[in-house]
């Protein structure tokens, strides 16, 4: 049996394997990567679609949400393994930060689990950057950290701006 392989460059290389080397119901080389990418979308789809982890959210109140954070590292991890740009795995650690800060709120973050979809989220991005099991960026990904850490400053100056104002104006009453 001989398997033909095809690389990016245009180059090819052929693989002679016989039958005994390989059962029935051995993948092909390639399928181990799937495997992992199939783990992530069944883990998105019990997450978010089957409403796991809102319902780990409503049911544990903090508890769930961390959780839920904590199995959505999985195609973080993946990602990180394929050797993802940080832009993306910090966009996609974003996506389970604000779902987790979302979610941490009461009542108002069991609503912000069943719309945000953190799983679903990062599984889109992972597929759509990855192309022959290695995952690119994209100039939106650097983008939308950049954003993050706008944000961020903004929440951190915000408490001290509001102080200030707060000063000034029991100083000049």
């Amino acid at each position: 049996m001989m398997m033909e392989r095809r690389f990016s460059d245009g180059g090819v290389s052929f693989l002679t394997m016989a039958k005994s080397d390989r059962t029935p119901d051995m993948p092909p080389p390639e399928a181990k990567s799937d495997r992992a990418l199939a783990a992530a979308e069944t883990l998105a789809r019990w997450m978010d679609d089957r409403l796991l982890d809102p319902l780990m959210g409503l049911f544990l109140p903090g508890l769930g949400d961390l959780i839920g954070s904590a199995l959505g590292l999985y195609p973080v991890v993946l990602a990180w393994r394929r050797r993802a740009p940080k832009a993306l795995l910090a966009r996609m650690i974003l996506n389970l930060a604000a779902d987790a800060a979302g979610g941490a709120i009461p009542i108002v973050g069991d609503v912000w689990d069943f719309v945000f979809k953190a799983h679903a989220r990062n599984l889109a991005l992972l597929r759509t950057r990855s192309r022959a099991g290695a995952v690119h960026g994209h100039w939106t990904d650097a983008l939308i950290v950049a954003g993050a850490v706008l944000a961020l400053l903004a929440a951190f100056a915000l408490p001290v701006v509001l102080v200030v104002l707060l000063v000034r104006f029991l100083l000049h009453r």
